[in-house]
């Protein structure tokens, strides 16, 4: 019995397409012309930033608030303002009782009256020594004179010479201690050292105070409102004497803008005392930054703001404080 074989079968050739090959070469065309494409148009629509750096800060005056406490120890006799009150330079803010001071000023006052009594009844005797010296000395010249009693004459006029020095001596010391005494009185009482508002009042009358009592009167001066910034050290370099700056309110109020400029920048670091995380505010450096608004705002002193510098701006290279 004969075996059987399988003929194999003729190689024919495919009809069907490769229609994968071609599906792979097109994606991996447009694949690659994405990729070519994608920077240029993350380059295009990517805008430039507006601003140079942004900072922290708070509103405040030159010098801040000023606390002014009695000079001397006493009982206050009379408290002449209140809290929210506007006082002019030289008004009057509280008086001790200047009774002791005033009884002092009239003790001094006596004093040196008696002291130019003094001085003037010495200068009417030194002129008539002075002169009987000088006719005694006239007679002896002319031998018609005691020798002795013209030397006594001459001597008594040196005395009162003599004197007269310490009575002016003592004329100088009665008008400083007077001076001092009106000094004295003066402290008694508190003014005001320039126009400003009164923020805050702790004087009561018939209170006992001293200087190391704490401060009777906060003020607010009247002087142009200024801005604090915390500048961050990275941005020390960027930020320049001149430079404009945008600061905003932490509110959303379309009013709450100001334009601003930069008047001076800190030569010391210091830690970020306006950041509310506690971790970046121990680990933060910042530099203080002063900006002063380009028109007068009446803002709260202490307020929080955002300060943005421009980068389109360019700075001044001087600043006017």
């Amino acid at each position: 019995m004969k075996a059987c074989r399988i003929a194999p079968l003729p190689n024919r050739p495919s009809t069907r397409p490769d229609w994968r090959l071609g599906g792979i070469a097109l994606g991996l065309s447009l694949l690659l012309g994405a990729c070519s494409r994608a920077p240029e148009a993350t380059t295009a629509t990517a805008p430039p930033s507006e601003y140079a750096a942004v900072a922290r800060g708070r509103v405040d005056i030159e010098g801040g608030l000023l606390a002014l406490s009695m000079p001397r120890e006493g009982t206050l006799a009379n408290v002449t303002v209140h809290e929210g009150d506007h006082v002019k330079q030289g008004q009057l803010l509280a008086q001790l009782d200047i009774r002791p001071a005033t009884l002092a000023v009239d003790a001094a006052q006596a004093q040196l009256e008696q002291a130019q009594a003094q001085m003037k009844l010495l200068g009417v005797k030194q002129a008539a020594a002075a002169q009987r010296a000088q006719r005694l000395a006239a007679a002896v010249a002319a031998g018609a004179g005691d020798g002795q009693s013209a030397d006594d004459a001459r001597e008594a006029a040196a005395q009162l010479d003599a004197e007269q020095q310490g009575a002016r001596a003592s004329l100088d010391m009665a008008r400083q201690k007077l001076d001092e005494a009106r000094y004295e009185l003066k402290q008694r009482s508190l003014l005001a050292p320039f126009d400003a508002d009164v923020i805050q009042v702790t004087a009561q009358v018939g209170a006992s105070v001293s200087p190391s009592s704490g401060p009777l009167f906060t003020l607010l001066p009247n002087k142009p409102r200024i801005v604090r910034a915390e500048l961050n050290e990275s941005f020390v370099g960027t930020v320049k004497p001149g430079m404009h700056a945008e600061v905003s309110a932490s509110t959303n109020s379309p009013d709450a803008h100001w334009s601003a400029h930069v008047l001076r920048i800190g030569k010391v670091y210091g830690p970020a005392t306006l950041e509310n995380d506690p971790q970046v505010r121990a680990n933060a450096r910042t530099v203080e930054c002063v900006l002063a608004f380009d028109q007068p705002q009446n803002l709260r002193i202490g307020q929080r703001v955002t300060v943005r510098f421009d980068a389109r701006a360019p700075a001044s290279a001087t600043s006017k404080d």
